[in-house]
């Protein structure tokens, strides 16, 4: 009870000092919720004080601990601007690109928040090659770009799904050149012939011939990047009718 109230106290008390005080216990005793209220009152009058520093990486990690991720990452981006001397420099430098990645929503929804986490991971890595959080940079920086991927590959994938076979082949091919690494290659390339010969099939005749080399040509670029590929045996298929097709075009 005499904590209570010497919280409750420090809530309506005018003294900074008493706030801060009352707000390091309320801290150190992990109950981040009771001290975040402490130092939401302090913050617009403690900058440029001797304890504003500790203040105010209380006051990120705080949120931070509460899962309360863009007022973490505001406070986090905030401290790294303002004390760029600070002991917890790194610390907070990596802080808010997490912060930023514990935002980061399933692939199919807006991914602005993934890319301020990329971006802010990237920018971290860069500037710290050397630090112990390296390893859990790069690996959540791996989690976002995957998403990334997953997600314009999922984009390509639907025109193919609803027939567009048009803007299924663009989509596709500004996906393998935008990740020529990505896990879906092998995947992307086959419906990119898919969607190739479909288009050819459903052409007008003045389109077909030169709509079949273009099937052809995905076709050799998949069992180029992949003469066992899982879709051989649909690809092989598709190839017998292309070049059935084509053969009413041979001179």
């Amino acid at each position: 009870m005499a904590s209570c109230s010497q919280y409750q106290k420090a809530l309506k008390s005018e003294d900074m000092a008493v706030k801060y005080e009352a707000a390091v216990k309320k801290y150190d005793a992990k109950k981040y919720t009771k001290a975040i209220r402490l130092f939401e009152q302090m913050a617009p009058a403690f900058r440029g004080k001797p304890q504003s520093e500790k203040m105010f990486y209380m006051f990120a990690q705080s949120y931070y601990k509460t899962q309360q991720y863009y007022l973490a990452a505001y406070q986090f981006e905030s401290f790294v601007s303002s004390y760029p001397k600070s002991e917890k420099i790194e610390e907070c430098a990596y802080l808010e690109g997490f912060c930023y990645s514990k935002l980061s929503p399933v692939y199919s929804l807006d991914q602005v928040d993934t890319y301020k986490a990329i971006n802010k991971l990237q920018s971290f890595i860069d500037t710290y090659p050397n630090s112990a959080y390296l390893p859990e940079a790069n690996a959540t920086l791996k989690k976002l770009t995957d998403k990334i991927e997953k997600k314009y590959f999922e984009i390509a994938k639907q025109y193919n799904t609803i027939a567009d076979y048009k803007s299924a082949l663009v989509a596709l091919d500004n996906f393998i050149s935008d990740y020529p690494g990505t896990q879906y290659k092998e995947a992307a390339l086959y419906l990119k012939l898919d969607s190739a010969f479909k288009l050819a099939v459903n052409s007008i005749p003045a389109k077909m011939e030169e709509r079949y080399k273009n099937a052809k040509t995905a076709y050799n670029g998949l069992i180029k990047y992949k003469d066992n590929t899982q879709y051989k045996e649909k690809a092989d298929e598709m190839l017998a009718k292309i070049e059935e097709g084509l053969k009413k075009y041979a001179k």
